[in-house]
């Protein structure tokens, strides 16, 4: 997208002694249309960084939400995949693939359409109409929508990739996550490949979309860079030097971050505490005061790895922008960074994938080994709690802790005035492949793409909010909802009911006014028994038109 002059400004971008100096290329934008720049976390909980309220460091995070708006009603699946399968698929899980993740089909949904178990090709990507309309597209980390050919980023519209394949792997190395896998299994430009020696994570996938980015320098197409990283999803692993900066911090336990988090964000306004406090521990023998003094300290250990791989993430997040600033791009990219889902409070030894057995024979989980390279820490439930605040329960749920993400939108030259703001606007992964076709002033093709049947997609574009034109972005009565593993939403409004089966929930329809009860603490089916039952046929309704399938 723009004539280039090569010059080397090195000055600008000094980064850490182990990463090289970096090419800059220093551009005159050519064409209006801006870039897209998509990061996404990775199971990163609503209060974890500085701008929701978090004592993490996140500076750079903080800089771009300080310039940009702050989207405190923004809601993504229970889990990774859904939720980026909606995020490039443009339409609900269920009949793009994803109806539940890959391996997790119950007997009565193997074979069914929409439970495929990755990203099929009932829809079109973003990415690859972005590429049929002039983008350059790019994507690294992490992918989980697919391990085949065709079902690979390059073949799904992706210009330049590498991806990993799995849901996570060791940050440090290809280890594995699963029992499944002897290794981990990564793609560069739709080819198996192999990872360098000396990888880490997130910078690694940093150092990729940068290369990405400069390769199309030379011409005058814009750019659509989706950078998904791998932190803080565990294996819980960091640079040992971020992990000492969080040495102590959290001593105090899961029972007082969690207070301290709901302080902070009542302070910044996101919350007024009336009846709110933090959740209990389940079960209660695990509460902070009767654990061990050994196993708090391995526990607080966790939490520091935990802070250290988002303070990591942060700094790499810096390393993108200050790149896009000293190239002259920054003005003309629309950067957006989300969450994928709540923060992760179940894991390993926890399911059948992940048995403790396999852990221990494989990992070194001792005190002194967290956060390295062969150990396999987990952030845990009551952690868990603690990012999610105020909200009920983390990822895999359909209450708001598994749902509702941190989300910044920066758009230089069109916030100013909303700049560094909450919006509580509602607003969800869906809407964001309508805005980014809306950004590139393209359409979707509509039921058919290149011979192929394909789902519309059913967001909202939020670019008529973003440049003012409009006030709202979802009418009070939009109905959007959401089902993993039998958890079952619907939100209208300021109503939402949920349905959490097994020891979480209790097995019914729950009503909740989130304006008034964002914790979901108080349940009004009996005192709104019509809202109720109009919620419920809302269910119904959005379950036969997504094909959904309870497992039995």
């Amino acid at each position: 997208m723009k004539k280039v002059l090569a010059l080397y400004l090195t000055s600008l971008l000094l980064v850490a002694c182990s990463e090289a100096q970096i090419e800059v290329n220093v551009a005159v934008p050519t064409e209006t249309r801006p870039n897209i720049l998509l990061i996404v976390a990775d199971d990163l909980g609503y209060s974890d960084i500085g701008a929701f309220g978090g004592e993490i460091l996140t500076p750079n995070l903080d800089a771009l939400a300080a310039g940009g708006l702050k989207m405190s009603n923004f809601y993504a699946a229970a889990a990774c995949s859904p939720s980026r399968t909606m995020l490039l698929g443009g339409a609900d899980s269920h009949v793009a693939g994803m109806g539940t993740m890959f391996n997790d089909q119950a007997a009565n949904q193997l074979g069914q359409p929409g439970y495929e178990g990755y990203l099929n090709h009932n829809v079109v990507t973003v990415s690859s109409l972005l590429l049929d309309a002039g983008y350059h597209t790019y994507m690294t980390g992490k992918w989980h929508l697919g391990y085949d050919d065709d079902q690979s980023p390059a073949a799904r519209g992706f210009e330049r990739s590498f991806a990993l394949l799995q849901g996570g792997a060791g940050h440090f190395d290809d280890s594995a996550m699963t029992v499944d896998h002897d290794t981990s299994w990564y793609r560069e430009d739709g080819v198996r490949t192999e990872l360098p020696d000396d990888f880490f994570s997130s910078r690694f996938y940093t150092d990729k979309i940068l290369e990405y980015i400069r390769s199309g320098e030379d011409d005058d197409k814009p750019f659509f860079a989706y950078l998904a990283y791998t932190a803080p999803h565990w294996p819980l692993q960091a640079p040992a030097e971020t992990i000492d900066k969080y040495r102590g911090q959290y001593d105090d336990g899961y029972d007082a971050l969690a207070e301290k988090r709901l302080m902070s964000l009542e302070q910044i306004g996101l919350i007024e505490r009336g009846h709110i406090a933090p959740e209990q521990a389940y079960p209660e023998t695990e509460s902070w005061n009767n654990l061990s003094d050994e196993q708090k300290k391995i526990d607080a250990r966790e939490m520091e790895t935990y802070a250290a791989m988002v303070d990591n993430m942060d700094y790499h997040i810096g390393r993108v922008l200050n790149y896009l600033d000293a190239s002259g791009q920054r003005d003309n990219t629309i950067v957006i960074f989300i969450s994928d889902n709540g923060a992760q409070g179940f894991g390993p030894g926890m399911a059948r994938a992940f048995p403790q057995d396999w852990i221990d024979e494989n990992f070194d989980n001792s005190f002194e080994n967290i956060g390295k390279i062969n150990s396999y820490a987990y952030l845990g439930p009551h952690w868990a709690r603690a990012s999610t605040a105020p909200m009920r329960m983390f990822k895999g749920f359909s209450s708001d802790g598994g749902l509702k993400v941190p989300a910044i939108i920066s758009y230089p030259g069109k916030l100013e005035a909303r700049s560094g703001t909450f919006i509580n606007q509602f607003t969800t992964v869906l809407d964001l492949p309508a805005t980014f076709l809306d950004i590139a002033k393209t359409k979707h093709p509509g039921t058919s793409y290149k011979g192929r049947q394909v789902h519309p997609y059913t967001g909202i574009s939020i670019l008529p909010f973003l440049n003012g034109e409009s006030e709202i972005i979802h009418e009070p009565d939009d109905v959007v909802a959401w089902e993993l593993n039998n958890s079952r939403a619907v939100r209208k409004g300021d109503w939402k009911i949920i349905l959490l089966p097994g020891r979480f929930g209790t097995g019914d329809w729950e009503l909740f006014n989130i304006k008034n009860d964002p914790a979901e603490r108080i349940d009004l089916s009996k005192a709104e028994p019509e809202k109720r039952s109009e919620m419920i046929a809302e269910w119904e309704k959005y379950a036969r038109n997504n094909g959904v399938i309870i497992a039995e």
